[in-house]
């Protein structure tokens, strides 16, 4: 899951960023509303953080410029405020959630995960297909029920194909899904997490679709 982080606090950013990357979430961070209205229209995540405090425009007039367009994104609103009227603002404005700070950070992962679950692409928290078993929240897989050590990025990229079984994903999603801003990305990084992958499960578990991308049979 890739996720839009939009807070103007680097020291908040840079602590949210390392949390969220440890539960396998793809973060990329901007401080303004207006770059984050800028990169809606380059890139959708899947879900989006977004301070109301922020230095040019506030979080609810982001997200009133953006629901025309962006209707089915999940928006998180985070605030110091604390005010009855700040929260149904927000959720008027568009928001799917409220948190208010200083919050705690398993409480942020849990609506998170609420949030993942109303997309539709995890409908429990284990996936089960062809003897394999991933577990979304415990970050576990099995296979015929033994437990299989996999390190986080090739759990990422397992859990995508799993969550979209049956559909191709190009090298251009995964690498999106897999890796945030900045990062250096090797020519063959999605091969090589491709073959990890099969030679802890099965060769032909994940099927290599020439000159589209990879995909993993619906059970």
């Amino acid at each position: 899951m890739q996720i839009l982080l939009v807070e103007d606090d680097a020291a908040i950013s840079v602590g949210l960023q390392k949390i969220l990357m440890e539960e396998n979430f793809v973060v990329n961070c901007v401080s303004s509303g207006q770059q984050a209205i800028n990169q809606l229209q380059v890139s959708v995540p899947d879900m989006m953080i977004l301070d109301i405090g922020l230095p040019d425009i506030t979080g609810i007039e982001v997200l009133k410029k953006i629901r025309p367009q962006f209707s089915e994104l999940p928006v998180l609103l985070l605030t110091a405020r604390d005010e009855t009227k700040d929260k149904v603002e927000g959720l008027n404005a568009g928001a799917d959630d409220y948190l208010t700070k200083p919050f705690d950070v398993d409480e942020l992962i849990a609506r998170l995960r609420v949030m993942e679950r109303r997309l539709g692409t995890v409908k429990s928290n284990c996936i089960n297909i062809g003897g394999i078993s991933l577990d979304t929240e415990k970050h576990q897989v099995s296979l015929d029920g033994q437990p299989v050590e996999f390190s986080r990025r090739e759990f990422m990229l397992l859990k995508a194909l799993m969550e979209r079984a049956g559909h191709v994903l190009s090298k251009d999603q995964l690498e999106q899904m897999l890796y945030g801003w900045g990062e250096e990305i090797s020519s063959n990084s999605i091969e090589v997490h491709i073959h990890n992958i099969r030679k802890k499960t099965a060769k032909s578990f994940i099927s290599t679709i020439r000159g589209i991308g990879y995909s993993v049979k619906q059970s």
